[in-house]
């Protein structure tokens, strides 16, 4: 998980953020996130954990409302970002992809910024990778983990209270208030 309590979050990346090197949006080009983090990489996998069946399954979990993407955009085109499900106050980041140096880093501070605002309680990475513990992510046991899950899903939280485009300074000003 990464603790919307109190994120560890890189110092260098709230420099980052704040520029406003990307423009920031909500929910604007889910299919085009969701179909970047499916793709094969360069020099890596030839398949993806996302076929056809789990993509479309994505695709009306979106247009129901509880699947989002934050998106980064350069110059008009997309530079990166994340997807995941919300779930009352829950999010469940699925996966992240990046186009230009940092963009989904900056996805994520300002999703992380965005469940602050919204009320959310938990933010489930799913998997331990060196990429997301450099962003604070930690590993929790399983007791607790169903806790945190137990309480956050009976939330009422909401992931529109946060503009849909908001800018860096906003975002890392969510992250640093005290809770």
């Amino acid at each position: 998980i990464i603790s919307l309590e109190s994120p560890d979050l890189p110092r260098r990346l709230g420099r980052t953020v704040r520029t406003d090197r990307y423009e920031v949006r909500v929910d604007t080009a889910f299919e085009d996130i969701l179909d970047a983090c499916a793709a094969p990489g360069e020099g890596e996998r030839d398949d993806t954990w996302i076929n056809p069946e789990i993509r479309r399954l994505y695709l009306e979990l979106h247009a129901a409302g509880f699947a989002h993407s934050v998106e980064c955009w350069k110059d008009g085109a997309l530079a990166g970002g994340l997807y995941g499900v919300a779930l009352g106050g829950a999010f469940f980041g699925e996966s992240m992809v990046s186009f230009e140096r940092d963009a989904s880093k900056v996805a994520l501070v300002h999703l992380i910024g965005r469940l602050r605002i919204g009320g959310f309680r938990l933010l489930d990475v799913q998997f331990l990778t060196s990429h997301l513990t450099s962003l604070g992510a930690v590993e929790i046991e399983r007791a607790d983990y169903r806790e945190q899950l137990r309480i956050a899903v009976g939330l009422d939280a909401d992931f529109r209270r946060m503009p849909y485009e908001s800018d860096g300074a906003s975002a890392w000003q969510a992250i640093t208030q005290a809770s």
